[in-house]
């Protein structure tokens, strides 16, 4: 077993952006750490379009991840939205036995600096945890206005800790990378789900999302020691969040000072979409006229 693996599961939208991400990690991945790709079967002609066949990755079919359930009925992703899927084939990579542990990265991460094995694994072998309580942002959400974004999320942090049990803080790891333990996966498994007759994909819900779920999974079970760290990427969750952190005098050249990368999420950041826009003229239009609104909210 390669121990860590880096993994992301992209499609097709999101294909121009995969191909940035790989250019970084041929660039920064000093240790030469094996990436894996997963797709489903019948985008992989696009995916070699865009990456070629041959250019530092190893692709694996989510179909693949999905059959590795023997308690998974096929075909099961059909009936979830895709946001949902995604979710759940992500935490399933485990199951195929390539690494005990592994680096799950989104297509609209890029990676800004060298990285190294030693940036993910403890001395002792065991995988560090990205976790905290979230506070700048939410400050910062409550200050511009946005404070149902600070409620959503302390939604979702109570709702998963109430599953567990388990009181106290509400503790998150939002955004990728997610640095996760198989160890982890298999306790939710093997402690959790199997006993009451369930699955992931009866779990993973938009109210109860994997990165919660693996974090209270670990409190619980404690199948692997708590190494905490703060998050690895900078992330803008949302237009005006990158407006005014730009405006703030934040920029790449600066963010490698701390981070080892950024992520510019493409549920704003839409100018790399892969294909044939989804949205009308219209619709795409007055995207465009709020999101210069939200550019020049960020002066005030």
């Amino acid at each position: 077993m390669k121990d860590p693996v880096l993994y992301c599961k992209s499609y097709k939208r999101d294909f121009l952006r995969l191909k940035r991400l790989l250019e970084s990690v041929r660039k920064h991945n000093v240790d030469q750490i094996p990436f894996y790709i997963s797709t489903p079967e019948d985008q992989i002609d696009d995916l070699k379009s865009i990456l070629g066949s041959d250019g530092g990755y190893q692709w694996v079919s989510d179909e693949s991840i999905i059959a590795s359930n023997p308690r998974a009925v096929p075909g099961i992703e059909k009936n979830r939205s895709g946001s949902l899927a995604q979710q759940a084939i992500k935490s399933e990579f485990w199951r195929l036995g390539i690494s005990e542990n592994y680096v799950c990265l989104d297509s609209d991460c890029v990676f800004l600096k060298d990285f190294h094995r030693d940036d993910f694994i403890a001395p002792d072998g065991n995988p560090y945890t990205v976790i905290y309580q979230n506070k700048e942002f939410f400050q910062l959400s409550i200050n511009r206005g946005h404070a149902k974004v600070v409620e959503n999320l302390q939604l979702e942090g109570d709702y998963v800790k109430d599953m567990f049990g388990r009181k106290g803080p509400n503790y998150y790891c939002p955004c990728p990378p997610f640095i996760w333990s198989s160890r982890v996966w298999r306790s939710l498994d093997e402690q959790f789900l199997a006993p009451k007759g369930l699955t992931f994909w009866d779990i993973s819900t938009d109210e109860c999302p994997e990165t919660l779920l693996y974090l209270e999974a670990l409190f619980k079970f404690q199948a692997i020691p708590l190494y905490p760290i703060e998050q690895m990427f900078r992330i803008y969750y949302y237009d005006w969040h990158f407006y005014l952190l730009q405006r703030l005098g934040e920029s790449k050249n600066n963010l490698s000072k701390n981070y080892l990368g950024v992520i510019y999420q493409s549920n704003w950041d839409s100018a790399m979409d892969f294909g044939a826009p989804q949205k009308s003229v219209l619709s795409r239009a007055n995207r465009r006229l709020k999101r210069f609104l939200r550019y020049l909210q960020s002066y005030c």
